[in-house]
């Protein structure tokens, strides 16, 4: 009996749609509601009973019909980042291979740590019409099944088996969504059955709840023994990361940059956390980084990481850096704080950067440092204009960057993911306005890019209406997922996608070479089961589901057709053939450990391998 002795007797699937109805969340002084919809494919799995549910609120909660589960896990996870892991989306999808869509969306949701919620089909709980449609039959094991894959890419799981654990279960995946330590996925398993079933429901339950985000305060200790530590830096540094974001502490960490003049690096990640010609800002990090600020890094004596998971490409699989530097881990994530030995500093970055200024007094970098960085910076940002500039080699990606850069609104949300782009985009963009660029590199995943896009533009057209999302893909991730083009027609959410070909896996193949090994099975022509390979004509393509269309043959054409596009209220794709071997961003790069053949008949490949292993030695022990 609850307090006020009132129920609801609801079914399942009902419960949780009420539930979701009433949770808000206070952002800018505005309470909206956490879940900002969902993405869905019906099936016999979820159709009867939760699509019954969703129907009488789709005009307060919207269901967006996604083309494949996968896409709509992508552009779920792109609303959230959007929204700063604020507000989330859920998906839902049909017993069987429906959700099986959605295990890669899962993952990409927990390497980057945004919140996604998958409302999932499961087989009855009964077991008595067993074995049902797409049920995958364990014969030592009944109870285990597809959506137990779940457990491994998700941060919080559970299966529904009567209607009243929807009280406990609803709440702790919220709760794990919004905890910022421990933020991911949430999978809910729905038996058929179950969704069906009903319960008096206490009236509590559903009442409407204000939800803020937990900011924890460092412990005094660990900030005395930082504050210390970084007292004593005669070459300090600070890498910022996606986490910087996620707390809403750009500001701080520029008034702490500023005031102690240490210079700011930014993982792939953590881009647009400074502007770039901010005096202080040295430039992206790591493998697919910067000269300037991989320089700095390898001389730094104490590095202040900052919301950062200190991922391979940001540490150059921890070769950029001395091996004898001491880092301090800023983080709300205990095991992100303790990374290789750091100096641990708990807490949100919002609250512990200028509790950590405060015990630093007026320290200040020494100023022979600070130029040295500024000078490095001045030197790649020669580099890089040079490097995107027009007509200078055939056709590149850095090019394109260049264009779209020059062209596009400050508050325009650029969004890539995979293959060569991230690199390009990391290193080439100039970042024009704070939290406006989504490189997904957390699971590197192809595919995002058209479907993060449409996520991204939902969510933009919530706040920034009058803004684009301007999605780079290349031709191997674009024939891999691009059904999302369709589904931003559809739904209005327009879209400029820049399709750039370089006839298949190009980034790939550049590995490939680079470790020895001869082209083989990455471009279309090195593919021995090819007979004939011909070119995709995009433009057609992307015709016939409703966008506008046009290849151009050079970056004015580019330019051209990039404004018409920033005129147009409708999906544009824009396709450009860049060469696949010519215009790659040749600097900047720090040694990234990949496994390579120790015993090959080809001297070449022996030869890479001892290449490749000799920087082994400056690797950073460690955990």
């Amino acid at each position: 009996m609850t307090a006020s002795g009132k129920t609801i007797r609801l079914t399942t699937a009902q419960a949780i749609v009420r539930y979701l109805m009433n949770q808000f969340i206070e952002i800018d002084g505005v309470e909206t509601r956490i879940c900002g919809g969902g993405f869905g494919i019906f099936g016999h799995g979820n159709v009867p009973c939760l699509g019954e549910a969703l129907y009488p609120v789709r005009d307060e909660l919207p269901l967006y019909r996604g083309q494949n589960e996968q896409g709509m896990g992508f552009a779920a996870a792109a609303y959230a980042k959007y929204h700063l892991r604020r507000r989330f989306m859920f998906c839902t999808a049909s017993a069987g291979p429906g959700t099986a869509n959605l295990l890669t969306a899962s993952a990409l949701a927990h390497a980057n740590r945004l919140p996604m919620l998958m409302l999932c089909g499961d087989t009855f709980v009964t077991r008595l019409p067993d074995p049902v449609l797409q049920q995958l039959e364990h014969f030592g094991n009944p109870a285990l099944g597809l959506n137990d894959a779940f457990k491994a890419v998700t941060r919080y799981w559970d299966r529904i088996t009567h209607p009243a654990q929807v009280i406990q279960s609803l709440p702790a995946a919220l709760a794990t969504m919004l905890d910022p330590a421990d933020c991911g996925p949430a999978f809910i398993g729905l038996p058929q059955d179950v969704q069906g079933w009903a319960w008096d429901y206490p009236v509590e339950f559903f009442e409407r709840r204000v939800h803020r985000i937990r900011r924890q305060a460092p412990d005094a200790g660990e900030l005395a023994d930082a504050a210390a530590l970084l007292a004593r830096a005669q070459r300090p540094m600070i890498i910022a990361g996606g986490g910087v974001q996620y707390s809403q502490a750009v500001a701080e960490l520029t008034a702490f940059a500023e005031r102690h003049a240490i210079p700011v690096v930014e993982t792939i990640a953590g881009r647009a956390n400074m502007l770039a010609d901010h005096p202080l800002n040295i430039g992206p990090i790591g493998v697919t980084g910067s000269d300037s600020a991989n320089a700095i890094a390898e001389a730094a004596d104490v590095i202040l990481a900052v919301g950062t998971r200190l991922q391979d490409f940001t540490t150059g699989s921890w070769t950029a850096f001395a091996r004898d530097a001491r880092f301090i881990g800023l983080n709300v994530a205990r095991h992100d704080a303790i990374k290789h030995m750091a100096q641990p500093l708990i807490g949100d970055a919002k609250l512990a950067l200028p509790a950590l200024s405060k015990a630093l007094g007026d320290y200040q970098a020494p100023r022979d440092w600070v130029e040295h960085a500024r000078q490095d910076r001045r030197a790649w940002d020669a580099y890089v204009a040079e490097n995107v500039k027009p007509g200078n080699r055939p056709n590149s990606y850095a090019q394109a960057i260049g264009v779209v850069n020059a062209l596009c609104d400050k508050r325009d949300r650029i969004v890539t993911a995979a293959g060569g782009l991230p690199a390009e985009v990391t290193a080439n963009w100039r970042t024009l306005d704070i939290g406006t660029v989504d490189v997904e590199f957390g699971f590197s995943c192809m595919g995002y890019e058209i479907a993060g896009g449409w996520g991204a533009r939902i969510a933009q057209s919530e706040r920034e209406p009058d803004k684009d999302t301007i999605v780079f893909v290349g031709d191997g991730s674009y024939l891999l997922m691009n059904s999302d083009i369709y589904s931003s027609v559809l739904t209005r959410k327009k879209l400029i996608v820049l399709v750039l070909d370089n006839g298949g896996f190009a980034v790939i193949n550049k590995l490939q070479n680079n470790t020895g090994n001869e082209s083989f099975n990455n471009l279309f022509k090195d593919c021995p089961t090819i007979p004939e390979p011909f070119a995709v004509d995009f433009e057609s393509h992307a015709r016939a589901m409703g966008a506008d269309a046009v290849t151009v043959s050079n970056a004015e054409e580019l330019a051209e057709a990039f404004r018409r596009a920033k005129a147009s209220d409708k999906t544009c794709v824009i396709v450009m053939q860049v060469d696949p071997y010519v215009g790659w961003t040749d600097r900047g790069h720090a040694w990234w450990e990949v496994g390579t053949p120790e015993v090959s008949d080809s001297a070449r490949v022996r030869e890479k391998h001892a290449e490749i292993e000799s920087s082994r030695v400056r690797q950073r022990p460690g955990v």
